[in-house]
Order: C-alpha cells, then sequence, then structure tokens
C-alpha cells in the first residue's frame, strides 16, 4: 500500500466489501475530470457548459440580497417545505408559460438544480435492468445518473431535427418484444446538450405519440430553451401532453449555477411522491437560494438579462463557427440556433479521447464525445461549448485545438487508420 498522505491514510479502501452494488456504477465524470485541467488561467477551456455569469447585473444581485435580508431574513435562513417557496413557484408558472406550458403552481416542485429533479424521478421510476431510451448523444449528466440507477441505456438515432421517430419506434419495440421494459425516454429537445439541435415541432407530435402508446414516460430537459438566436423554438412537449410528460427547468443558465435552484413540473400522482422523495433527500430546498432567485425575479427585468444573453452567446456561437470553417475544413459541426454547443464530427480513424492530452497541450481542452454515449461510441465526436470564454477566446481556442487535428488528420491520411 502506498501512503498518499501526511497523516498516515491510504490510498487503500478497507470499505470496499461494504458498499452497495449500485456503487460499482459510480464514475468520474469526463467533464469534470477536466476541471483541474481547465482552471489553469493560460488554458481556453473549450470544455464545461457554463454560463458566462460575468454578464448579469451583479448590482441587482446585491441589491436582491440587501431586500431579503431585510424583508424575509427569518424565512430565508430557516429549513422550508419540500415543495419549495410558493412566491417562487408562482414565478416559475410565468417563465414556463413562455414555452407555452400552463400549470397549476402545485404541480412545481423545487429542487436543487434540475440535475436533483432527474435525480429524483429516475429514482422513482428505474429498478436495475430497466430500459432509458435516449438520443444519440445524451447528456453526460444523465447517463451517469442512469448508470447509477444500474438501468440499461439505449440511445435512439438523431439527426439535425432531433431524435427520430421512426427510429424511436423501432427501437422501442424491439426492446419491447425482447422482452425489456422501458420505463423513460429523457430528451433535451432544445438545443441539446451536447449536440445543439432542436427538436422539430412535427417531431414532437409523433414522438409524444409514440411513448403514449406504449406507456413510456418522457422526461423534457429544458435548460437551453430561452437561449435562442433568432426564431424561438417550438413550444414545450409539456405543453401538447400533462399527463405525459415530466418537465425539468432551472435557473443555471439564465441566472446563476452556483445557485443550485431547479424545478420539476408533473403530473398531480407523480409530483405527490416527487415531494415525498425530495423531503426523503433532502428534507427541504435550499430556503435562501430559492427565496434569493424569487427577490430577483421581483426587483429585476430577467426577461432583458435573458435577452443580453441571447446576444451574446450568439456572437460566441458565430465566432465558433467561422473558426471552425477556417481552422477545421475537414470536421463537420453542427449549427445550433441556441444554447452553449458545437457538436464536431471527425473523419473516420481519428480518437477524441486519445487526443484530449495532445490539446491540453496546446493549451485547450475540450470533451471527448466519450462522455455522451453509454455504449462506448463517440471516440470521433467532440463537444465544444462556447459560452463561456469570450468570444476571441473561443476562435483562439478553436485554432490552437485545429493544430492537433489537422496534424493528426495529415498522419491519419499518409499513413492510413490504426487496426
Amino acid at each position: 500500500m502506498t501512503k498518499t498522505r501526511a497523516d498516515g491514510v491510504t490510498n487503500f479502501d478497507s470499505w470496499k466489501h461494504a458498499y452497495a452494488a449500485r456503487a460499482e456504477n459510480l464514475s468520474v465524470s469526463e467533464v469534470r475530470a477536466l476541471f483541474a485541467v481547465v482552471s489553469r488561467p493560460e488554458v481556453v477551456s473549450l470544455a464545461g457548459g457554463m454560463p458566462d455569469v460575468a454578464a448579469l447585473d451583479t448590482e441587482l444581485i446585491e441589491k436582491a440580497f440587501a431586500s431579503l435580508m431585510s424583508s424575509r431574513k427569518d424565512l430565508a435562513l430557516q429549513y422550508g417545505g419540500g415543495q419549495g417557496d410558493l412566491r417562487l413557484r408562482e414565478q416559475i408558472q410565468e417563465i414556463m408559460a413562455l414555452e407555452g406550458i400552463h400549470s397549476s403552481v402545485e404541480d412545481i416542485t423545487i429542487t436543487t438544480g434540475s440535475q436533483h429533479g432527474l435525480e429524483l424521478v429516475s429514482d422513482l421510476f428505474l429498478d436495475k435492468g430497466d430500459v432509458v431510451l435516449v438520443e444519440a448523444p445524451s447528456y453526460v449528466g444523465a447517463v451517469g445518473i442512469f448508470r447509477h440507477k444500474e438501468a440499461h441505456i439505449a440511445h435512439v438515432y438523431t439527426d439535425e431535427h432531433g431524435i427520430s421517430p421512426q427510429a424511436l419506434a423501432e427501437t422501442a419495440d424491439r426492446l419491447i418484444a425482447e422482452g425489456k421494459r422501458i420505463k423513460l425516454l429523457y430528451l433535451v429537445p432544445n438545443f441539446a446538450n451536447p449536440s445543439g439541435v432542436t427538436l422539430t415541432a412535427d417531431r414532437r407530435l409523433e414522438v409524444l405519440e409514440i411513448c403514449k402508446q406504449r406507456g413510456i414516460l418522457i422526461i423534457e430537459d429544458n435548460p437551453y430553451g430561452q437561449l435562442y438566436f433568432g426564431d424561438k423554438p417550438p413550444n414545450a412537449m409539456r405543453s401538447l401532453d400533462e399527463q405525459n410528460v415530466v418537465y425539468l427547468g432551472s435557473f443555471s443558465k439564465i441566472l446563476s449555477p452556483g445557485l443550485r435552484v431547479g424545478y420539476v413540473l408533473a403530473p398531480p400522482a407523480i409530483r405527490e411522491k416527487l415531494v415525498l422523495a425530495n423531503e426523503s433527500a433532502i428534507l427541504s430546498p435550499a430556503s435562501f437560494a430559492q427565496m434569493l432567485v424569487s427577490e430577483y425575479l421581483s426587483i429585476a427585468d430577467w426577461q432583458k438579462q435573458i435577452a443580453t444573453f441571447r446576444d451574446l452567446y450568439q456572437t460566441k456561437r458565430d465566432a465558433a463557427l467561422q473558426a471552425v470553417e477556417q481552422f477545421l475544413p475537414k470536421v463537420h459541426t453542427t449549427r445550433p440556433d441556441g444554447g452553449f454547443f458545437l457538436w464536431l464530427t471527425l473523419p473516420e480513424g481519428l480518437n477524441s479521447k486519445e487526443m484530449l492530452p495532445l490539446a491540453v497541450t496546446e493549451l485547450v481542452a475540450y470533451t471527448p464525445g466519450t462522455a455522451f454515449f453509454g455504449d462506448g461510441r463517440g471516440a470521433d465526436n467532440i463537444r465544444i461549448c462556447f459560452s463561456h470564454p469570450t468570444a476571441d477566446n473561443v476562435r483562439i481556442g478553436i485554432e490552437r485545438l485545429s493544430r492537433v487535428l489537422n496534424q493528426q488528420i495529415d498522419l491519419l491520411e499518409t499513413f492510413g487508420k490504426k487496426d
């Protein structure tokens, strides 16, 4: 055993024999594993999906803090209810109305970010061996949760118009014929993480019908829906079906991820269990964070702030696309109409995970495509996040990345693929 700490504690885990079986499914996220590298100031990070919080009006946040402490500090500093602050839930109704959703405040549950909401819903529905249908590729955080729940992740063909209804029906019917239990379809329909694609209005209707016919609950995760660059995306799927869709929302992308406030809109029967699960897990979501968000929404022109984010991220998206076109002419990219991400497809034979150390030596970081699949695919893909760096640094980062990729492409064309 090698000692790793000055106090004599070793890296040997004396409790390994006692862990639950599901603990074996916990693994380090490829995105999180990059944080130590990308924190170096000389490295341009195109990896983590972080918003540009520097664009926030911090004076308004300070004003909201001062107002909260002067008017409701006794409540804000105390435990709250498991469903969350009523005033904030009423304000969330207004936000969801922008997506075409009209709901009862009683069906909204506040969570510690939408990731926590996804964890709670997954825990309610997934037994070992159950199937979750997801896009190809899918959000890395969701893949991690489903793995931890010991579910089988089945990717469904996805193109520039979103998940394919035909492939969805074929995949579902094949799995049902094999005797598998399909519990959930997990989607990020607007400016998806990681692909950046948006599910079209026609396909949304088809997907809803396919899942309704087969008794599959849809989890609609929508953190980016308000961050569109031109036309608004189609209305939320939840606006079209109140009984078969659980909707996840978040303030992480339109306000601040540091506050860790998200929400779940669920049919009444599911919501009842969700509140109980929330109370069991954390007693109550953080009162102070909820009330600070609520106070901000009450004093700020929050729609103007979102519009500021839209303009900023569109400028960065444009810089990213121009840089890919200029420096990576042999690489295919999606062209998102909103959100944070480009999804690059490399020439056959390149491996994005193997190339990452080379990229870091060029002072740029990205996320390998393998992080977004539960079946080992994605080696020929890269996720580029353009939201956090400046537009100039987005361009610099992609130029640095091109030194690695273009060299590897040249070697591939000269010597051929690895056996």
